[in-house]
């Protein structure tokens, strides 16, 4: 298959979204959790979540336009400062795509799709408590991306919670060992298989 950008616009709408959003290959599969301020909790899926940078600790994801339909969890965001978020287990991978759906906001995903809130004490937002691997964020800014109406929201990492026994004595932490998810496009779901690890990469001097 070649496609040019014309013929890729001229696609059916619903083969032109699954082929572009899964060009990219698999992507880190995570819930974020947030709360309202009246403690009405929300938890959701994302597939956009990026490392930003180590010093500080920043990460950031993507969400789509605000205005065309709620977004519960970019609201709460905005209205408590704080949200989670916490990487699939691969045996949930049908409860978390369930998140996706659009639930009214009375209702609480944790609920509808078979997760469990945890808290820390003064930490407002819910974390996954079925999820190795969870990170506490406070929210720091937003980046608008004018061309599509989308967003960078922007977090720092106030914790990380993991497994001892998932993290290297150099600080990597084993992906394969906690059995999380990746997804392709908007519902494909794979495993992560670690193949190779090599040292830091420096040009070989003649």
């Amino acid at each position: 298959m070649h496609l040019t950008k014309s013929e890729i616009e001229g696609l059916d709408k619903v083969k032109r979204l699954n082929m572009i959003n899964s060009v990219t290959g698999i992507k880190p599969a995570n819930l974020i959790g947030t709360a309202s301020a009246l403690l009405q909790t929300n938890l959701a899926i994302f597939s956009s979540v990026v490392h930003l940078g180590s010093n500080p600790a920043l990460m950031g994801f993507i969400i789509r336009p605000v205005g065309e339909v709620p977004r519960h969890t970019y609201e709460n965001i905005l209205a408590t400062g704080v949200y989670t978020i916490n990487a699939i287990p691969q045996n949930m991978i049908e409860g978390a795509h369930r998140t996706s759906a659009k639930y009214d906001r009375s209702v609480s995903e944790f609920e509808e799709c078979g997760f469990t809130e945890e808290y820390l004490e003064g930490f407002a937002a819910p974390f996954v408590q079925e999820s190795p691997l969870k990170l506490g964020m406070k929210y720091v800014e937003t980046i608008p991306i004018p061309i599509n109406g989308t967003s960078l929201v922007i977090g720092a990492v106030e914790y990380l919670i993991v497994a001892d026994e998932a993290v290297a004595e150099n600080g990597y932490i084993n992906l394969e060992t906690l059995h999380l998810a990746g997804i392709s496009g908007l519902n494909n779901y794979y495993s992560l298989e670690k193949i190779g690890e090599f040292p830091y990469a420096r040009v070989k001097s003649k």
